[in-house]
């Protein structure tokens, strides 16, 4: 488990109204955020059919990638 260090902001009546972490913890947090995200996209296309190179430029070409080699 990642541990996170944190340091918590207080407003003039002590009410906590934020958190602070160190930039390397939430780099790593946003990475492992990333990394969820993207395992849950490969999930939901790994029963789909790979499309051909042709297809696959075709669709590029649909959404405006112009530079795209052959």
């Amino acid at each position: 488990m990642l541990e996170i260090n944190k340091s918590y902001v207080l407003d003039k009546n002590n009410n906590l109204i934020a958190v602070q972490i160190p930039i390397a913890e939430f780099e790593k947090i946003e990475e492992i955020i990333e990394d969820y995200g993207l395992g849950k996209l490969i999930e939901e296309v790994e029963n789909d059919k790979p499309l051909s190179k042709k297809e696959a430029l075709k669709y590029l070409e649909s959404i405006g990638n112009k530079n795209v080699g052959n």
